[in-house]
């Protein structure tokens, strides 16, 4: 068993990770989450816990990364984003704690393989083959329907969501790595805001542990959107992907090895 002061460390390091991957890519909660289970606080508690303290790690990403934006996409994203992280916030208030550990590595997945396939199946659906070039132009109407499930998803849980929001709007069309992150973190952080007012309203929050991870993850997302601009793209597309498979896999297990 660990100490209570490893703990404390262990929750400090995961929150510094989380806040840097959501930066540069996606699937943080992977390491903030469990973290805070390691705490001892059931999950539900957890999950609302470790949302409000990853909050402002995406926001200082934001900072880093609005210049990355597709401006004619911000208006539709950040109406999708409140509307889902208000509705997903509260289903996870309502549903049974054990519920959304069970579908959460399927969608996990899910998002991963349609993400790593995204480039084809848009090609394929747009018959881009002839124009590689050209990247098809994404309408605000056209995303604020898509995105909304996946914004009552970040509300719910959140661990992925970035990356399933990555995939859609690869899927349709938009190829652009630097883009696809800024569009990423946005969405979050707006989903995850609203998501924070209500956990706070409904006083599901465990500040003592919040405030900790807090710091943490807003010093790991000011550094991780520093280095995702001067990644590859095709370094944050294999480190979107690897991401997404660890943290279904991790989660597959879990639900497998409830003891673990």
């Amino acid at each position: 068993m660990l100490s209570t002061h490893a703990h404390y460390i262990l929750l400090v390091v995961a929150s510094l990770a989380a806040g840097a991957i959501n930066a540069a890519a996606a699937g943080g909660s992977f390491l903030s989450f469990p973290a805070m289970l390691g705490m001892g606080i059931p999950p539900v508690q957890a999950n609302a816990t470790n949302t409000v303290a990853i909050w402002p790690g995406q926001l200082t990403s934001i900072l880093k990364l609005r210049n990355d934006l597709r401006r004619e996409l911000v208006f539709a994203a950040i109406v999708a984003s409140i509307v889902g992280g208000v509705g997903g916030a509260l289903l996870l208030l309502r549903l049974p704690q054990r519920f959304f550990l069970y579908v959460l590595p399927w969608m996990i997945l899910s998002a991963t393989l349609l993400f790593l396939f995204s480039a084809r199946i848009s090609r394929w659906l747009n018959k881009e083959t002839q124009h590689p070039h050209i990247e098809k132009r994404v309408r605000p109407l056209t995303i604020f329907p898509l995105l909304l499930p996946i914004c009552l998803y970040i509300g719910y849980f959140g661990a992925g969501g970035g990356l399933m929001v990555m995939a859609l709007l690869a899927l349709l069309g938009m190829d652009d790595m630097h883009q696809l992150n800024g569009m990423k973190v946005l969405v979050a952080c707006i989903s995850n805001l609203s998501a924070v007012i209500t956990f706070i309203a409904e006083r599901a929050v465990v500040w003592h542990y919040c405030f900790i991870a807090m710091v943490a993850a807003a010093l790991g997302g000011y550094i991780g959107a520093h280095y995702a601009r001067k990644l590859p793209q095709s370094t944050m597309r294999t480190l979107v992907i690897a991401v997404g498979f660890a943290v279904s896999g991790y989660f597959f297990y879990r639900n497998l090895h409830p003891a673990h």
